[in-house]
């Protein structure tokens, strides 16, 4: 039975990917800051909860340790982390510092902690949540944006050292996801000088179409079973509409076109370069 190891599986995309995996007869490792106020995962089948706070060295290593000592981890899928909405002004270090902690930096120290357990396997999967926004920005989502476009150049990088152990890595880059992202997985920063800006954001972004959770799951699984040397997986539609777009109009072009949208008196309209419309 192969085993995989979710971070931030305490609702939305980790919740769905573990009741996925567990329907398909996988042991699963779902980690959480809380998991003693975990109930429905508990009642599944192959389902095994820990806790884990991404953003605590001491947490990471305590808990990797505990896994592998339970049972041989052929997948981690890396998918703790949260969005910030805010111009840079408006943000504080504090609020800087915790998102790159989680976004960023947990990915890399989970990752880390695993290694010597893979590399001992010869073989492994390492599966990393990061977004479309990090392969296309928008306006607002700087320190977000950091962290993503950070994820997915770690990760191309880390494909050729883990490639001499037999290890794969791959990213999971969804659009919208129907989860409660938007809620308490999202902070919103207002500042004076910014809030037409903010405000033409949040008005696009209503019209953009949301994938549920359990179609973004259904990527992750494909990435973790189909032994592809493919490293990006854009998930969901108006994910792989904008980033194929950008592809083929080009990076500059793109940032022009972006540009325009939202020096506009008109709202921003993020369909408009997804090809999607809200269809809830």
């Amino acid at each position: 039975m192969p085993t995989i190891f979710i971070t931030g599986a305490s609702s939305g995309l980790g919740k769905a990917t573990a009741k996925l995996f567990a329907s398909k007869g996988w042991h699963v490792m779902a980690t959480m800051r809380h998991p003693e106020q975990e109930t429905e995962l508990t009642q599944l089948p192959n389902v095994h909860l820990l806790p884990l706070d991404v953003t605590d060295p001491v947490s990471i290593e305590s808990t990797v340790q505990r896994a592998v000592a339970f049972s041989p981890v052929d997948v981690v899928f890396n998918n703790a982390g949260y969005g910030l909405i805010g111009a840079l002004e408006a943000v504080t270090d504090e609020q800087i510092t915790q998102l790159v902690n989680t976004n960023l930096l947990g990915v890399i120290r989970v990752t880390k902690a695993f290694l010597p357990h893979l590399r001992k396997k010869r073989s492994g999967c390492i599966i990393n949540t990061t977004s479309i926004g990090g392969l296309i920005a928008f306006p607002l989502y700087s320190i977000y944006h950091a962290t993503k476009w950070g994820v997915e150049g770690w990760s191309e990088s880390m494909s050729f050292e883990l490639s001499l152990h037999n290890i794969q890595i791959k990213t999971i880059s969804p659009g919208g996801i129907a989860t409660d992202f938007t809620g308490r997985s999202l902070v919103v920063v207002e500042h004076e000088a910014y809030s037409d800006l903010l405000q033409k954001l949040m008005n696009g972004q209503a019209n953009v179409q949301f994938s549920p959770p359990e179609a973004i799951a259904e990527v992750v699984y494909l990435a973790a079973t189909d032994q592809k040397d493919q490293l990006r997986y854009p998930a969901g539609h108006d994910a792989l509409t904008s980033y194929e777009y950008r592809l083929g109009v080009g990076p500059e072009t793109f940032r022009k076109e972006v540009a325009s949208q939202f020096a506009s008196d008109q709202e921003a309209s993020l369909s408009t370069l997804s090809g999607s419309k809200n269809d809830e």
